[in-house]
């Protein structure tokens, strides 16, 4: 399945919840000797939502929450009948999520989720220093950028520039990432704000390198642009394959509007995976 091209090889985990699928991450997302994918997302039960998600990187490392992984995990456990109802909570690392779906015969075409409130503390983050990080400078290589870091799920780092479709995304954004600034990483997200409604949006994600599309990164990007008052609060993030609509609300509450599709079904046999290797630096 996938969310406007971050793509992710969804399993009903309800009956084997496995601690560690971090091995089988590396085997299935590699792009050439597996099925190839951003990541892994795992159903499983929960205590005290309707269901719970679990997201594990290409590099076997485990998400605390993914924006286009949560859309794509809603439309699978409706459209499968683990929930049956349009609107319910999902248990995640980054806390309770609220999807909202919009359904036509029996179909979900889109979904909608309260993302949570964004969090400046660099303790909160984490980064190192004290205070906050906006629209400050940001060294790397031979570059200096304006950027902005906050917590959003998970890590986020707004980078802005000219144009994102020219920028050295992969150089740039593994050496932001890998930052001593950023003691557990950070995802980057390179903004070219367009007017007050648009923007245009690139995401290096931590954990998988230069990604079609990041639901987590654009609401912290829209954030960060409303912060400095670039943009209204409510824009169009337009992505690589599409659009995700943003507002940040007056409660600090974010929401988050986009599609999901399934691309196919298939069985794996777990014999297969014994004994192979994964491919490096999938």
């Amino acid at each position: 399945m996938h969310g406007l091209g971050n793509d992710f090889i969804v399993f009903d985990a309800r009956r084997d919840e496995r601690n560690d699928y971090s091995r089988t991450a590396k085997l299935l997302c590699g792009r050439r000797t597996g099925i190839g994918a951003d990541g892994l997302i795992a159903v499983c039960n929960s205590n005290i939502c309707d269901t719970r998600m679990r997201i594990i990187n290409s590099d076997g490392s485990e998400a605390e929450m993914c924006g286009n992984g949560i859309r794509v995990f809603s439309k699978y456990v409706y459209e499968r009948g683990i929930v049956n109802k349009p609107e319910f909570e999902v248990e995640t690392l980054a806390g309770v999520m609220r999807p909202k779906l919009t359904i036509s015969a029996g179909t979900v075409t889109g979904i909608t989720v309260d993302m949570g409130k964004p969090s400046f503390d660099r303790a909160d983050i984490p980064m190192t220093g004290r205070g906050t990080f906006i629209m400050q400078e940001l060294k790397v290589l031979n570059k200096t950028f304006k950027a902005t870091s906050m917590l959003l799920g998970v890590p986020h780092t707004v980078v802005f520039v000219q144009d994102v479709r020219n920028e050295d995304i992969v150089r740039y954004g593994r050496d932001i990432e890998q930052n001593e600034l950023f003691p557990k990483g950070t995802n980057v997200n390179f903004v070219h704000v367009t007017d007050e409604h648009s923007i245009e949006v690139r995401t290096f994600e931590r954990g998988c390198g230069a990604t079609l599309a990041c639901g987590t990164g654009t609401s912290a990007s829209a954030v960060a642009c409303a912060l400095s008052g670039l943009t209204g609060r409510k824009v169009d993030a337009h992505l690589k394959l599409g659009i995700l609509n943003i507002e940040w609300l007056d409660d600090g509450r974010v929401t988050m509007s986009g599609p999901a599709e399934a691309v196919f079904d298939g069985e794996i046999d777990p014999s297969l995976l014994e004994g192979r290797s994964y491919e490096p630096g999938s």
